[in-house]
């Protein structure tokens, strides 16, 4: 699947999908077959950092 390319929209996209769809962003990653990496940097990259505890980018 082609994840969101702007970091804004990629935040409320994999959000919504923690919290609609998935118990952690591992899940998530294997469903999707997206790289967890990619995610975590470029998120981090816009300032949010995965809460394991809350399943979700903040």
């Amino acid at each position: 699947m082609e994840l969101p390319k702007d970091p804004m929209i990629l935040f409320s996209f994999i959000n919504m999908k923690l919290r609609d769809c998935y118990s952690s962003l591992d899940e998530l990653c294997d469903d999707m077959n997206v790289n967890k990496e990619m995610i975590v940097r470029k998120l981090q990259s816009a300032g949010f950092e995965y809460s394991v505890e809350h399943n979700k980018f903040w």
